[in-house]
């Protein structure tokens, strides 16, 4: 498919096709994310944790990366991520509903634990930061393998202050692995502002601390995440090791569906940030572009639609696991 002349996604090499797939995923991930929250409000459910915000952060970042060739170690926001990377509307559904053949763990983890063996998927702890260490292993057990991949793992703000981080850093650093630490700054860490987590301007200015680079960049402009990561996945590749890049977000939603953001949010804050969120501005640019008009979005909107009906409606009519099934990857089978 042509790319249109001078756009700034013709300037990073993607296609016009390639453009709207990125928008696709955005959208897949947001309309998604809804439907958790409704199915979670009406009781089907039992817990939501949302990327209402992050898409563009998260699809950026996942485009840079080869799909089943690299890995991932995501954090519970990262659906975008995970969708990108392989997984299907009805496997996320089955994670949800907790059926048997969920691939993140057969409907026996918590919700929002993401994993899935076929992409390179790993599942996190439940305790935040914990993915970082666990993504620096990979790194360095592929370079010990000859193995020329890049790990992604990212975590939010808040978690960037616990110890796993900055271990897990400082050892990237030594060694100069092919990692790449994505810290989605929304600006809360529950209901702590960012005012009260960091004694610096940045997450990012961390980075100089463990010998890496540390970059800043605005999470709402998928094309400019896209550029940020793509550079640093070909410096990992280049064997000059890890890059911290900090994206700055908007969270559109409570921490959780456990959790009730008036209590701590003023009102105008949140509607300043949907003045910025990254659906939105991503869909003018490519109405500037030519890209999108009204017939294209809309016949977009009701692919997104019909796929989330089927996949909900599908995994929710699957089989719960077994009681059999209750202690499998908990004691050694005899």
């Amino acid at each position: 498919m042509a790319t249109r002349t001078g756009s700034r996604h013709g300037e990073l090499g993607l296609t016009d096709e390639r453009m709207l797939e990125m928008y696709y995923y955005m959208l897949l991930t947001r309309r998604l994310d809804e439907r958790l929250w409704l199915l979670q409000r009406s009781g089907k459910i039992p817990f939501v944790i949302s990327a209402q915000g992050q898409e563009g952060a998260q699809v950026g970042a996942a485009f840079a990366l080869e799909k089943g060739v690299d890995w991932v170690v995501p954090y519970y926001r990262d659906l975008g991520t995970v969708l990108v990377m392989g997984m299907t509307p009805r496997e996320v559904f089955l994670h949800a509903f907790a059926r048997e053949g969920d691939p993140s763990s057969g409907g026996r983890q918590m919700a929002h634990h993401w994993s899935h063996r076929r992409w390179n998927i790993v599942s996190g702890s439940s305790p935040v930061a914990t993915q970082v260490p666990h993504a620096v292993g990979i790194a360095l057990g592929a370079r010990m393998q000859g193995k020329n991949i890049v790990v992604l793992t990212a975590l939010g703000e808040g978690s960037s202050n616990q110890g796993d981080f900055h271990e897990a850093l400082n050892f990237a650093g030594v060694h100069k692995l092919p990692v790449i630490v994505h810290v989605q700054n929304n600006e809360y860490a529950i209901s702590v502002p960012l005012r009260k987590q960091l004694a610096c301007q940045n997450v990012a200015d961390r980075a100089a601390g463990y010998g890496m680079p540390g970059v800043v960049v605005d999470g709402t402009d998928v094309l400019e995440v896209y550029r940020v990561f793509r550079e640093a996945v070909a410096r990992a590749r280049r064997g000059e090791g890890p890059t911290l890049i900090e994206s700055k977000n908007v969270r559109l939603t409570a921490h959780s569906s456990d959790d009730d953001d008036k209590t701590y949010r003023p009102r105008e804050e949140l509607e300043a940030a949907r003045r910025r969120d990254p659906l939105a501005t991503t869909r003018q640019y490519l109405y500037e572009a030519g890209l999108l008009d009204e017939a294209r979005e809309k016949e977009l909107e009701d692919r997104v639609r019909r796929e989330i009906d089927e996949a909900a409606a599908w995994a929710e009519a699957q089989p719960h696991p077994s009681v059999e099934s209750m202690f499998r990857h908990v004691y050694k089978e005899a």
